[in-house]
């Protein structure tokens, strides 16, 4: 089996499913709530986990109703959570969520204890690190912390993997513990000063960050699939068409199903198809966490497509 690590947030997420988005100062009514599981770590950490891998999880929850609920539901599906602490006094990371009928949404995020988690508080999950082949993180938690977990993963010679969401400034040093690095659209360019428009731009964009010490950047871009990119070559990836009605984890189930086929030892060429697919199939289910899909459902998927 595949070993993975994930070091991140967990959060509850409510959702509402509207006509359209609405704008500013504007209600909009019509809409359908579903509660549900979420975090950027945590849903990684499920879409590894469904797509066939054994995973372990670092990360900080409430004293509250919904962290208890998500430590029960993450060791549901079998994920170790003895990295997973609880801060008393503090809530459980909460997002809240709008999403229209083409499946485009609108996230906010009360970070709550996720941004409690410290150094010391994730050092107790130092061996899930050294046990994992890969080891992934997002920016839900404190900057400090993915820090030490690309040093430690680095120092045990472990892979790394850094989804920079949500994107904020990152140093040389930090950038260089990362072999893969995982942006969309808008962090690349927040990242580089590279708006990119096709192909061509997003090439130059991800050169500079390998410049930076990124060791490969895979450039997801919704639609027009993935831009994956090291010093010397850049390949595109085309994306699987889907009719989406809810975008809402997508790129975690992209990241989850890269961990895996990268800890699984695939090459590139066999990795992002399938990550490519587990994305393609979460669109079109509703929800976070509970919508991402398991590998027989991307099997049957990709099988067929090749069917056809």
């Amino acid at each position: 089996m595949p070993r993975v690590c994930v070091i991140g947030s967990a959060n509850l997420d409510y959702t509402v499913a509207l006509p359209r988005l609405p704008r500013v100062g504007e209600t909009v009514s019509a809409g359908t709530l579903l509660i549900n599981r979420g975090g950027k770590g945590a849903n990684q950490a499920v879409a590894a986990r469904r797509l066939g891998a054994e995973v372990r999880m670092i990360g900080c929850v409430g004293d509250d109703e919904a962290g208890e609920d998500m430590r029960r539901g993450l060791a549901a599906e079998g994920i170790g959570v003895d990295g997973l602490a609880t801060v008393p006094g503090v809530a459980t990371g909460t997002a809240l969520i709008f999403v229209d009928r083409e499946g485009r949404n609108m996230i906010g995020v009360a970070p709550g204890a996720n941004h409690h988690l410290t150094v010391e508080m994730a050092r107790g999950g130092e061996d899930a690190i050294g046990w994992a082949q890969v080891a992934v993180c997002q920016l839900e938690v404190p900057v400090p912390v993915v820090r030490w977990a690309l040093e430690t993963a680095r120092r045990r010679g472990v892979t790394t993997l850094l989804n920079p969401a949500p994107v904020q400034e990152l140093s040389d040093e930090l950038l260089g513990l990362v072999d893969y690095l995982t942006p969309n659209e808008g962090e690349v360019a927040a990242l580089t000063g590279i708006e990119v428009q096709d192909l061509d731009s997003g090439r130059r964009a991800a050169t500079r960050l390998c410049e930076r010490g990124v060791g490969t950047v895979v450039i997801t871009l919704g639609e027009q699939g993935a831009l994956v990119c090291d010093a010397g070559s850049a390949v595109h990836f085309e994306a699987f068409p889907v009719t989406a009605v809810d975008t809402t984890g997508a790129g975690d189930a992209f990241n989850g199903g890269l961990a895996v086929g990268l800890a699984a030892g695939g090459s590139l060429e066999q990795v992002i198809p399938l990550a490519s697919a587990a994305a393609a199939l979460k669109c079109t289910r509703r929800g976070a966490q509970a919508a991402l899909p398991d590998r027989a459902d991307v099997e049957r998927f990709l099988q067929a497509l090749r069917d056809r």
